[in-house]
């Protein structure tokens, strides 16, 4: 139900297109959606009911935001933009860029051909995406054989190794004509267009040649360079008539779960295959719209000739939106194709829900067992911090984030303590909080939904203070306390002043449980590997003659004072470090082993 504020805003919502975005508690955009009618399509949030993860929605609503467009395109682009730019936890979320490796050809006066990630719009002709790295790896190398470009830096007055080889058309030591480019890269183009046939009539020839001039060698990797084609180009299954590259997207639905399956066909061959779950909020055909849209607007997306989609979405929205024809076949290969992608989407989704059951106890239904044990908003994101040193030197602090129960590491965060020199608590959750809070504030960054600290009532309360009172922050903090035998036992909550006891058999108690030794394994390798640096530093620069530059030198070339007192003198004058020094860290070095 709407509470009194949001009835108000809601009896005043336009009768027109645009994009609405629902903000929780705490005031961060947890959803962000379009509508042709925003009236209607907001209303419908709070007058009617709802199930799965549309229902968690609401639950989380607190308030919304409203932006009008003059089209529906319009609020096509804006929702696009408004996703990607604050990544709200309800939506379809794509990572930027496929991940994909493509092989390119340059587009320069000496062209050459190379493997990259990312299709900018430079003017060079891109040829994939591949399965995986391995697979152009081996397609780049077959085509430098067979139709080399430039695989040298270019002009050195002198043929390169590759020209010698044979794999190089001589721009290290001659003007190379551009129509002899121009006619290589026809050739290129039509291979990666799944012309094989001339190919291998063209090596065929070549090996034929090799052969009668008694070139054995030269035939029989000429014969291996056609094995390859066989074993790969060949392999795989002609899945059309035609050469046009097309992606397929289908889609399957059930309890409250899209599962999409696009196919890339490519070389008249299927050579790659993408698969997504998603619990979603609005209906399916929004839904997959949305998700085909935000498919081609990530950066460096590369486009096919034709998309094929299912007869129930959109296709002219999605032809406005899309730089290419989008199609629904109606009989034939391309029809089975659609089928088959509809088929796998549905055998996904229902071995999903196989699993999902367990996973959504050990992690979202863990989550909200710990705030409703607070008595906190439900939320998604959790941040842990502890602290670590040997006896009050070399202090560190680490900070681990679960988001839904599950760890990210790629959020993680390592800290070295500056203003604190000794072991004090109080002053190292001060500083660790401090500093990550203040940057998240000048980054206009989300905050978490729960802070966890690793330790009792001085770092809880040295926590709130540096929130509350310095960055006027209202964010909820608990200490996870541990037991006489150094076991995750209790919730220390800033509004109890004794501690919560969950059930130790619930997935609350092993989320938190999995958190406590998460932040402390992170926060004790993090002290290990400073602790062992400061003393392998501080060893060297009590010998004679060692100062910073000497000591980085050996660092960097020998990494451990083990490999440092196994080098000789000689090796460490390689490195820029005089005979006489070297000489006192060999026998320095030594003596301390042989005491050892």
């Amino acid at each position: 139900m709407a509470t009194e504020y949001l009835e108000h805003k809601l009896a005043l919502l336009p009768d027109m297109p645009g994009i609405y975005m629902m903000k929780n508690i705490n005031g961060h955009i947890i959803y962000v959606g379009k509508a042709k009618n925003l009236k209607n399509r907001v209303r419908s949030y709070f007058k009617s009911s709802h199930e799965g993860k549309t229902a968690r929605l609401v639950s989380e609503i607190a308030d919304f935001e409203t932006i009008v467009t003059s089209t529906d395109k319009e609020a096509f682009l804006l929702e696009i933009t408004m996703i990607q730019k604050h990544q709200p936890y309800f939506n379809i979320k794509l990572k930027q860029g496929t991940g994909y490796p493509y092989i390119k050809i340059t587009n320069e006066r000496d062209p050459q051909m190379l493997i990259v990630s990312n299709v900018r719009k430079d003017g060079g002709y891109y040829f994939g995406p591949y399965p995986n790295v391995y697979a152009a790896e081996e397609t780049l190398h077959f085509l430098q054989k067979v139709y080399p470009l430039r695989r040298c830096n270019g002009f050195q007055n002198r043929p390169c190794l590759y020209y010698h080889m044979g794999q190089c058309l001589g721009a290290c030591f001659k003007e190379v004509p551009e129509e002899v480019y121009a006619k290589q890269i026809e050739r290129i183009k039509s291979f990666l267009n799944g012309n094989v046939a001339s190919v291998k009539r063209h090596l065929q020839a070549q090996m034929k040649k090799a052969s009668d001039n008694m070139e054995y060698e030269r035939a029989a990797e000429i014969r291996d360079q056609m094995h390859y084609i066989e074993v790969t180009v060949e392999k795989q299954k002609i899945i059309s008539n035609d050469r046009t590259p097309r992606d397929i997207f289908n889609f399957y639905l059930d309890k409250g779960w899209l599962s999409v399956q696009v196919f890339f066909i490519r070389q008249a061959r299927l050579i790659k295959r993408e698969k997504r779950l998603f619990p979603i909020v609005n209906d399916e055909i929004e839904e997959m719209t949305s998700f085909i849209i935000q498919f081609y607007h990530r950066k460096n997306s590369v486009f096919p000739r034709e998309i094929l989609v299912p007869e129930s979405l959109p296709k002219d929205i999605l032809e406005e939106m899309l730089p290419m024809p989008v199609r629904t076949p109606q009989r034939g290969e391309k029809r089975a194709l659609l089928e088959m992608a509809g088929k796998n989407a549905r055998l996904v989704l229902e071995e999903k829900f196989r699993l999902l059951e367990l996973d959504e106890q050990k992690t979202t239904g863990a989550m909200k067992e710990i705030t409703d044990a607070l008595g906190i908003a439900p939320g998604h994101k959790i941040e842990a911090f502890d602290h670590s040193h040997i006896q009050g030197a070399d202090l560190v602090s680490a900070m681990v984030v679960f988001v839904d129960g599950l760890p990210n590491k790629n959020l993680y965060r390592k800290y070295k303590l500056r203003t604190v020199d000794h072991a004090d608590e109080a002053a190292s959750t001060r500083e660790v909080i401090r500093r990550r809070y203040t940057r998240l504030l000048k980054e206009h960054a989300q905050m978490p939904d729960l802070i966890l600290m690793d330790g009792g009532a001085i770092q809880l309360e040295a926590a709130k203070d540096v929130l509350e009172n310095e960055l006027g922050l209202d964010v909820p903090v608990a200490a996870m306390v541990k037991n006489d035998k150094h076991k995750t036992s209790d919730l220390l909550s800033e509004v109890n002043d004794t501690p919560l006891h969950l059930d130790p058999k619930s997935q609350g108690f092993y989320l938190l449980q999995r958190i406590q030794d998460e932040v402390h394994r992170f926060a004790i390798t993090f002290h290990r590997k400073v602790h062992a640096k400061n003393s392998l530093s501080s060893r060297l620069d009590d010998i004679n003659g060692v100062g910073p530059k000497t000591r980085n030198k050996l660092l960097r070339k020998f990494g451990s004072m083990k490999k440092i007192a196994a080098a000789t003198p000689e090796e460490m004058h390689e490195i820029g470090i005089s005979k006489s020094v070297a000489d006192t860290i060999h026998l320095t070095l030594a003596k301390t082993a042989e005491i050892n």
